[in-house]
Order: structure tokens, then C-alpha cells, then sequence
């Protein structure tokens, strides 16, 4: 009896058939198999593998999306026997399970409601291939929907309309920033007014106050006087030093001080006035 040596890579296993029925599962390692009468048929990977599905569909709102699956899947190794014989293309048969799950999922959501189910449309392909393919002898260990692509037009103008409110939404925000700039000017304004108001005020009392008593203690202090008499004075007094201050300003040449009687010596100061201001 002639025997035909093979092996068996690590996480895999060997199908043996003795005259075209099935007979065993070669574990790892090295197996023989008898000359005319055993075949090694095929072998089955334990590994996890990776299945990308491209699927093109249209949404609620008439706009054409590519949606790109990825399946990770492994054979299960209670169940090589389903997986190896019940299924001659497991790819195309998940391939067919996908488009037919996304292609009754995606027409009832709008676009912008597809980016935000992403993980309810993944979980619901998981639940139909795991049901599917769990009796066949394969596990759906996990599904992503790596990539959503709209037509180029629909994402140039999705992208026209972020930016037109993203624009609206400073210029919103510039205004705002305008009106609060200008309202706290005017409120400080307003405060300077008021405080420059309570300034003038407190000094127009300091002095009434000054002026005051200057008169009680003139009055009091020269026998015979009146309080008109000391506010006469007083008066005199501040003109002159208005004169005074006035005549001093390196700018002043010349001081008109009203001292006409007769309608010919306003005239005549007049004409002076308007010589000197040229």
C-alpha cells in the first residue's frame, strides 16, 4: 500500500474524501493519505478574513451614493464540513447578502441621514449575514462601512452650503461683536458724561461755597458794607484776573476792554478790532 505524504500549515485544516466521500479533517502538521483510494480536496483557513463590497444605491432624496462594506469573517471549526461543502463562493454569497440589505436600507434615509447611521446600517448587515452564514459554518466577526460617496456635484455642493452658513454664521457673529463694541462705548460714554457732570458740579458748589464765605467774613470784617457791596468786589476782582490771564497768553497782541460811551467810540473800536485782526 502506497501512502502520499502532505502538510498542514498552522490554523488551517485538511479535507480528506476516500473515493469521493467525505472520510476526515487533517489537523496541522504532517498527514498521509493512501495512493487511488484518499484525496486532500481542499483546505480550510481559520484565519479571519477581510471581504470589501462596493455598493452603489440611491437615497430617499434621489441622490446616487457608493458605500464601501468591509466583512470580516472566519470559519468556524465545529462546522468546516457546512462551510466547505454547502457553499461553493461564500464571497459572492455574502457580496449578494450586502447589496441586498443596504439596497432596502439606504432608500429610506436622506443623505445626510445616511452619514449619521452608519453604525445602525453596519449592525443591521452584521444581523442578516450572522443569521444567514452562521448555518453554513462561517461567523461574521464584524462590519464596517469604511466610506460613503456621494456623486462629486452633490459633495461640491454640500460643501457650498457648510460654507454659505458658516459665513452667515460670522457674519452673525461680527455684528454682534459690533453692536456689544458700541453699546459699551456709548455706556461708557454716558459714564464719562455724567462723572465729567458730577465733576463740574461739585466745583460750581466749591466755589459757591468759597465765595460764600468770603462775603460773610468781608461783611463781617468791614463795618458798614453789604453783601452786594463784597459780591461787587469780588466780581471786579475775578474780571481783572480774567484780563490779566487773558493779556499774558503769548498769543494775545492786543486786549479791547469795552470802555465807550457814545456811539462813535464803538466805532471807532470796531475799526480797530477788525485792523488788528487781519
Amino acid at each position: 500500500m502506497c501512502v502520499i505524504p502532505f502538510t498542514i500549515s498552522t490554523a488551517e485544516v485538511g479535507v480528506i474524501e476516500t473515493f469521493g466521500k467525505f472520510s476526515r479533517l487533517a489537523p496541522p502538521g504532517l498527514g498521509f493519505t493512501i495512493c487511488c483510494i484518499q484525496d486532500l480536496v481542499g483546505r480550510m483557513s481559520y484565519r479571519v478574513q477581510q471581504l470589501d463590497v462596493r455598493v452603489e444605491t440611491k437615497t430617499l432624496d434621489n441622490v446616487f451614493i457608493t458605500a464601501v462594506v468591509s466583512i470580516q469573517f472566519q470559519v468556524l471549526q465545529e462546522k468546516v464540513y457546512e462551510a466547505f461543502y454547502a457553499l461553493s463562493d461564500p464571497r459572492r454569497q455574502i457580496t449578494a447578502h450586502v447589496f441586498d440589505v443596504l439596497r432596502a436600507e439606504l432608500p429610506n434615509l436622506e443623505l445626510d441621514s445616511v452619514f449619521e447611521a452608519k453604525e445602525e446600517l453596519a449592525l443591521t448587515v452584521k444581523g442578516a449575514l450572522s443569521a444567514t452564514m452562521g448555518k453554513y459554518g462561517y461567523q461574521i466577526m464584524q462590519v464596517l462601512i469604511t466610506d460613503l460617496d456621494p456623486d462629486q456635484r452633490v459633495k461640491n455642493a454640500m460643501n457650498e452650503i457648510n460654507s454659505s452658513k458658516r459665513l452667515k454664521y460670522a457674519v452673525a457673529e461680527r455684528a454682534e461683536g459690533e453692536k456689544i463694541l458700541k453699546v459699551k462705548s456709548a455706556e461708557a460714554e454716558a459714564e464719562a458724561k455724567y462723572l465729567s457732570g458730577v465733576g463740574v458740579a461739585k466745583q460750581r458748589k466749591a466755589i459757591v461755597d468759597g465765595l460764600k464765605s468770603s462775603i460773610v467774613d468781608f461783611t463781617e470784617g468791614v463795618k458798614g458794607t453789604t453783601s452786594k457791596d463784597t459780591l461787587d468786589l469780588l466780581l471786579l476782582t475775578q474780571y481783572f484776573d480774567c484780563i490779566k490771564d487773558v493779556g499774558s497768553d503769548k498769543r494775545c497782541k492786543t486786549t479791547f476792554i469795552p470802555a465807550s460811551k457814545t456811539m462813535g467810540d464803538n466805532l471807532r473800536s470796531s475799526l480797530i478790532q477788525a485792523e488788528m485782526a487781519k
